[in-house]
């Protein structure tokens, strides 16, 4: 993939500390899966992302960067952005996410994530239920054979939330612009959660605290148009599931996860994925 010369992204931002127990960005949570909380007013966070996809062709690798602002407790504006060009480029499916908020590999992205509902029901435990819009920009031209489009992302996820036990279930779409006739696929997309808090690990700082996640992603990539004339090599169905490990120390975390494909359907000849793989490092302030 060749990126356009001169793109460039500065951010600037400033805030007073806020305790990392009462936020929950993307390295505070699921690496794959749709969750709800936000993080708190006026809060930061910065997640700094290695991404890594391994298929039949190889394994491709990109550091991205997720940057987040509480506008409210419950209103967080996210960015995120590549912080590398792609290594290893492979012949992947220019309508994959790899995360809820991360966006594609080389797309800039702006979303909203907004916590609609919150209910209390004992000290500590919740239901709640969240939307996400999202837009991106792409920054390569072209997307294999492809006139390269922005497209806009929404989702809605709602759940379950402790400090033992958490749950989510959401579904999501995302829609790229035509161009000329040409049209990256739509994809619609699903998640789930399950995640624990071992009695072991239940610890509050100075001590490490540490979760453990299952995630699920199933993904439904259409065809893309050329054209205006559908691709044969594009689109089907993709299942994956896998667990990730979440450590919190302070104003630090660190989070590991790994999904494998439990079922595959690609139409025409399409590598099949083996694995996708994030390694995310967290900083609120």
């Amino acid at each position: 993939m060749k990126a356009k010369p001169g793109v460039a992204i500065l951010i600037i931002a400033g805030a007073l500390p806020v305790p990392a127990p009462s936020m929950f960005a993307e390295g505070h949570g699921p690496a794959y899966g749709l969750s709800t909380p936000t993080l708190g007013a006026k809060a930061w966070s910065s997640d700094t992302m290695m991404m890594s996809v391994g298929n039949e062709d190889g394994t491709a690798f990109l550091f991205r960067e997720m940057v987040g602002y509480g506008i409210t407790e419950d209103l967080q504006a996210i960015l995120t952005f590549p912080l590398s060009q792609v290594i290893n480029p492979l012949n992947m499916p220019p309508n994959d996410r790899h995360g809820p908020m991360a966006g594609s590999f080389t797309d800039v992205e702006a979303s909203l994530l907004w916590r609609f509902h919150r209910q209390g029901f004992e000290v500590g435990k919740r239901f709640e239920s969240a939307l996400l819009f999202g837009t991106s920009v792409p920054i390569d031209d072209m997307r294999g054979p492809l006139e390269n489009t922005p497209s806009f992302n929404v989702a809605a996820v709602t759940g379950y939330a402790s400090r033992t036990l958490y749950g989510w279930a959401g579904v999501g779409y995302q829609q790229h612009l035509r161009e000329a006739g040409d049209q990256v696929g739509s994809l619609p997309y699903a998640t789930a959660v399950f995640g624990w808090r071992p009695p072991m690990f239940r610890h509050d700082f100075p001590k490490p605290d540490w979760r453990i996640f299952i995630e699920g992603l199933a993904e439904f990539p259409q065809r893309d148009r050329l054209n205006g004339i559908k691709l044969r090599d594009t689109g089907g169905e993709k299942v994956f599931v896998g667990p990730s490990i979440l450590g919190l120390y302070g104003n630090w975390g660190a989070e590991a996860a790994m999904v494998f494909p439990v079922h595959q359907r690609v139409n025409g000849n399409q590598p099949d994925e083996r694995f996708r793989l994030k390694l995310v490092f967290t900083y609120w302030f």
